[in-house]
């Protein structure tokens, strides 16, 4: 650990919580330099939804490599680019009936949400961008701007504007799907509110305590969308690539949104690669006018195909995502029953899942009683209050079941070592 002290910025986070150092990966786990495996339901924040190190697709990127094609092209055309976007055309967008450009705005997901926001100004002329409490969406300037946590926002040291915050879904009791609320300001000239460029959103907030919208609360924010002219920005950075068992996180409520952030697991192998995609009529760059040096990673893009190729062509995929997502739910119900006193409950969709705690640190407390366990959990929520369970969509059932088991034994100690003291 000496090195890591001594050398690396005291900005690095999750090594506290986990304070091994990690060597090997395969599947879902992962091991420390002294050969302990750890069962990962962290899944790289998202960035691994189909594990560690996958023989096939670890195979394609080796041959790629050993034949010496090309792997960094910034925006030039490349053999392994008209290959990745064909079959993102094919096994993605046309059965979905979508009909987006891609654009590659470089390596992570706050490039894409950087992309987005630009590119909803320039289509639109204005300059507002309505985004949500709790929201996240990376963190750079434009994209903390439109985040809600207070802690990752003051470290950006200079205001953060033409935003305008309101509330998610169930944020408020008695919250109502025709968005009466932002209907009124947006009709009244005394509001305050600029006309938005975009509204954007999360289906699921991740970083936000696993926040579910419903489907009827999405289709009414499209609605009014279309209605006053404001683009919808759908960032689908961690939700997206099958997490929540579609491809896509918004299909179940029916919408299209009008822009798409995709980065995290869109490679298939956890490479650096995002994606900002937007409906045809809304290509309005010019060329170079919004760019990055690695925008072009083509081994990303080769392991992004074969992932499509291999986990998309059909819907047998996203189903059993969806069934496995039903089997985590029910045994975290039955985990917060245990514990009634703490005000334990279960959040999330598909292989996204939340166990929320009333009781303040009972969460970090569950998650450090996993580590020790052998399980890797984070937490997430404007105070942690959350146990965040993102396994890899590629876990079998036997590794979910022993995974919950672990966090069941974790909360059991965490909620006796607090009343003991």
């Amino acid at each position: 650990m000496e090195t890591f002290q001594r050398l690396e910025s005291e900005v690095r986070g999750y090594c506290r919580s986990w304070p091994v150092v990690f060597d090997k990966a395969l599947g879902s786990h992962v091991y420390d330099e002294n050969g302990k495996p750890y069962l990962d339901f962290f899944a790289g924040a998202g960035s691994l939804n189909y594990g560690h190190n996958d023989p096939e697709l670890k195979s394609k990127l080796i041959d790629y490599l050993t034949d010496d094609k090309i792997v960094h092209s910034l925006d030039a055309y490349s053999a392994s680019k008209r290959e990745f976007l064909k079959t993102f055309e094919e096994i993605i967008l046309k059965p979905r009936g979508l009909d987006y450009k891609v654009q590659f705005p470089g390596p992570a997901g706050n490039n894409a949400v950087e992309a987005a926001l630009k590119l909803a100004r320039k289509i639109t002329g204005r300059q507002t961008i309505i985004n949500f409490t709790n929201g996240f969406h990376g963190m750079t300037l434009g994209a903390l701007a439109v985040t809600g946590n207070s802690m990752k926002r003051g470290g950006a040291g200079v205001p953060l504007d033409h935003v305008a915050t309101m509330p998610f879904d169930n944020y408020l009791d008695g919250q109502t799907p025709d968005f009466l609320w932002l209907r009124t300001l947006l009709e009244d000239s005394g509001s305050g509110l600029d006309a938005p460029a975009a509204v954007i959103v999360e289906t699921i907030q991740g970083e936000g305590g696993i926040n579910t919208a419903s489907a009827e609360w999405l289709r009414g924010l499209a609605d009014l969308c279309k209605e006053y002219g404001i683009l919808l920005i759908a960032d689908d950075i961690q939700m997206g690539c099958g997490r929540t068992g579609n491809f896509f996180s918004f299909e179940e409520a029916g919408i299209v949104p009008d822009i798409v952030t995709l980065s995290k697991s869109i490679s298939g192998y956890g490479l650096p690669m995002a994606l900002t995609l937007f409906k045809r009529e809304h290509d309005v760059w010019g060329p170079g006018e919004h760019n990055g040096t690695f925008r072009g990673f083509n081994p990303a893009m080769v392991t992004g195909a074969e992932t499509l190729r291999r986990f998309w062509s059909d819907d047998s995929f996203a189903e059993a995502t969806k069934a496995k997502g039903e089997l985590i739910a029910g045994r975290l119900q039955e985990i917060a029953a245990e514990h009634p006193e703490t005000g334990a409950h279960v959040r999330g969709r598909g292989m996204a899942r939340g166990l929320a705690f009333e009781q303040e640190g009972l969460a970090d407390s569950v998650s450090a009683e996993a580590f020790e366990r052998g399980l890797l959990l984070e937490t997430s929520g404007p105070e942690d209050e959350v146990i965040k369970l993102l396994p890899p969509l590629t876990a079998t059932e036997e590794e979910l079941i022993t995974g919950l088991d672990i966090i069941a034994d974790s909360a059991r100690a965490a909620v006796k070592q607090s009343q003991a003291s």
